[in-house]
């Protein structure tokens, strides 16, 4: 008995070590990348991390409009005179990036670059009238023209400039959570800005996902309880600056007047990818909140909650509390 006693003894110190959850942070595509998982050991975990953080990195390599070196550079600057072959990854961005120009009738425009690089938020500046005047002929989601059968994108005119931003992020998210799947990982979350998405549950529990309030960085709207699922949130919070007259100049910008977006603070999808849900918190935004809840809800499995600029919120019926009104 007393042999039997020191091995348990012996087994319960050189034991494995208890799993539990570790997280992590770092900084890519402009914006803070945020990855909590439940791993056995931290040494799974590092290597697991590792894998899942440089996939931020290397979208950024191909989907950066930031970077001359990337492959969308590259293509914005060739593809108004030739055909230009491009990566699996670009031609499916911008595969969805059609699909929700068209579902939204052309609120979403990743073209809208051709004037939105006229913007400097950092520094403050915005473009005169007639600069966007000039350019605002050029934003037309129908001029890219898109061959996946050689995986080839073609501009139909001179000066289009496309702009990932509105939707990178949410593929990459989901790229990084199916890293952490092949790594066997069940419960995580993963997050780049305003795009999550949470793989399984907390362990028993919800993850509890707090909806900004866009007037109150340190104040939730609403928490909500998810489970497997991905949450995009667009704001006129993220970039913007209050310029002469007093107005609030951000980044989401109208394809058809080339100015910022009124009447919205704050747009936030629910589906199933961050791909989709990226795309389509930008497309509402636009939309506003009457037409963007029409649009929602005649997609299955995506839900959306909307701030406007008197404070309101809206609800798509998935989320609609009893007494709520849209």
């Amino acid at each position: 008995m007393r042999g039997a006693a020191a091995l348990l003894v012996l087994l319960a110190m050189t034991g494995p070590a208890r799993a539990e959850w570790f997280h992590y942070s770092d900084t890519a595509m402009t914006t803070p990348i945020e990855l909590e998982f439940w791993a056995e050991t931290e040494t799974v975990a590092n290597r697991v991390a590792e894998e899942v953080l440089a996939v931020f990195h290397q979208v950024d390599q191909h989907m950066s409009r930031y970077r001359d070196d990337s492959e969308l550079s590259r293509v914005n600057r060739l593809a108004s005179t030739r055909s230009v072959a491009v990566s699996d990854g670009l031609m499916r961005v911008l595969q969805q990036a059609r699909t929700v120009s068209e579902l939204s009738k052309g609120a979403f425009d990743v073209s809208f670059g051709s004037v939105g690089f006229l913007y400097d938020y950092r520094a403050g500046q915005q473009p005169s009238e007639d600069e966007i005047q000039a350019r605002l002929g050029r934003i037309d989601y129908r001029d890219i023209i898109l061959n996946p059968d050689d995986n080839t994108v073609f501009y139909r005119q001179e000066g289009l400039l496309v702009d990932l931003g509105g939707i990178a992020k949410g593929y990459a998210v989901d790229l990084g959570i199916e890293r952490l799947r092949a790594a066997g990982v069940r419960h995580g979350r993963l997050s780049a800005g305003g795009d999550m998405r949470l793989l399984g549950d907390k362990r028993g529990r919800p993850w509890l996902v707090g909806v900004r309030d866009p007037r109150a960085a340190e104040r939730n709207a609403v928490v909500l309880p998810l489970t497997d699922v991905a949450i995009s949130t667009s704001g006129d919070y993220e970039r913007f600056f209050i310029n002469d007259q007093g107005e609030r100049v951000h980044h989401i910008l109208s394809p058809t007047t080339g100015k910022s977006v009124r009447g919205v603070q704050s747009v936030t999808i629910i589906g199933n990818e961050a791909l989709v849900t990226d795309g389509l918190s930008t497309a509402v935004f636009v939309l506003g909140a009457t037409e963007g809840l029409a649009m929602i809800e005649r997609l299955p499995g995506v839900d959306a909650i909307i701030i406007d600029d008197q404070r309101k919120m809206h609800f798509s019926e998935g989320l609609a509390p009893p007494d709520a009104e849209n």
